[in-house]
């Protein structure tokens, strides 16, 4: 039998980087649902705003699965598929699929161990507060090393 390690996002780290995707929200004027995720894609961490749309808690939770599963952030889905018909009709009835902007894969050394997913406002601002998210992982990430 063989063993391995793997590096695993912390419960403090999450919420560290949930507060400062808030804090980035809030300097923006939106509200937000945010979500973290392991390198399962399992759910680690979760913030709604107050007064943030229902709907986009689940749209949160969808673009951190996108990006943690796939290695890619979201918004780099549509360039990929638009030319493709096939791939731009049917792939995007995959479940948990999101094809645009507000995941964000995180890597540390290489390996995949998360993701982030915002959603709320438009696609940009989403991205605007998910890298607040990401800066504050990558800052503990160097620390880490």
């Amino acid at each position: 039998m063989s063993l391995y390690q793997k590096y695993a996002l912390t419960r403090l780290l999450s919420f560290d980087m949930l507060n400062a995707i808030c804090n980035k929200a809030d300097e923006l004027g939106i509200k937000i649902n945010a979500a973290i995720v392991d390198e399962g894609a399992n759910l680690k961490a979760f913030m709604r705003m107050d007064e943030a749309a229902l709907l986009s808690s689940e749209i949160a939770q969808n673009k951190a699965y996108t990006a943690a599963a796939f290695g890619k952030a979201t918004d780099e889905w549509y360039s990929m598929i638009k030319d493709e018909p096939a791939l731009l009709t049917g792939i995007v009835h995959t479940n948990k699929l999101v094809v645009f902007g507000g995941g964000i894969p995180l890597f540390f050394n290489g390996v995949i161990v998360g993701g982030i997913g915002v959603s709320g406002g438009t696609s940009e601002e989403d991205v605007i507060c998910a890298k607040a998210g990401l800066e504050v992982f990558e800052l503990n990430a160097k620390l880490a090393e």
